[in-house]
């Protein structure tokens, strides 16, 4: 009895060691601290969602924080029109093409491939809520394989109230003013909160005064994804 206990033991503490929710950066994506990129690419956005518009928008958000975590950042107009020159006009197509030839046309190390799987309204007359959620991939340039991949949602709640009427008056009052607050909530801001969250998991590059000290930091542990081709 006493040994079936001692398994039993040992046995609880490998699960729970197993489903430990967060890992180090270097433990999360060791390829990135061998490899060490220092210069992205950054592809125009796969959109998933059911906002047209969704691609335009993300595509402001997202050189600035890179930046701010130390890696130098291609010009994404730059990019976008090189691209076009190479007949890469579709978005969803360029995640079937190598990563090796993005270093053949920008000479980058890594490429950033973004998929906004969210930017939604969700509006049910006196409830609603303006959702942003994100998918990144970094590939690296030089072998094709994965470095690092994230993702992460920010969602607002824009349920309006009712003024402190009672009763029809109250719940008309609070399916307009939930109305309003879902459409005019700016997606921007939510998407700058999403990569926040997402690049608080990107181990910092050369330009940041952090580099090559963030590999004990521990982050929260993602699935591994199937890797794009």
């Amino acid at each position: 009895m006493k040994n079936f206990l001692i398994c039993l033991c040992g046995i609880s503490a490998v699960s729970l060691l197993g489903c430990n929710p967060y890992v180090t950066k270097q433990e999360f994506a060791p390829k990135m601290y061998s490899e060490r990129p220092t210069a992205i690419l950054v592809l125009p956005p796969v959109n998933k969602s059911t906002a047209a518009d969704a691609k335009d928008y993300y595509t402001t958000t997202i050189a600035g924080p890179l930046t701010n975590c130390g890696y130098y950042v291609f010009p994404i107009e730059v990019v976008n029109d090189v691209l076009k020159q190479e007949g890469l006009f579709d978005t969803e197509t360029m995640a079937n093409v190598p990563a090796q030839k993005f270093k053949e046309y920008f000479g980058a190390e890594a490429v950033l491939f973004v998929t906004i799987l969210q930017w939604n309204t969700s509006y049910l007359i006196t409830s609603g809520s303006v959702t942003v959620k994100l998918a990144c991939e970094l590939k690296s340039t030089t072998t094709g394989e994965v470095l690092w991949f994230y993702d992460d949602v920010v969602s607002v709640n824009t349920t309006g109230d009712s003024g402190g009427a009672g009763g029809w008056a109250g719940l008309l009052v609070q399916a307009v003013t939930t109305a309003i607050k879902t459409a005019t909530t700016d997606y921007v801001p939510l998407a700058r909160k999403a990569n926040e969250k997402i690049l608080i998991a990107f181990p910092f590059g050369k330009y940041n005064s952090l580099f090559g000290q963030d590999g004990g930091v521990r982050i929260e542990k993602k699935k591994v994804q199937e890797s794009k081709k």
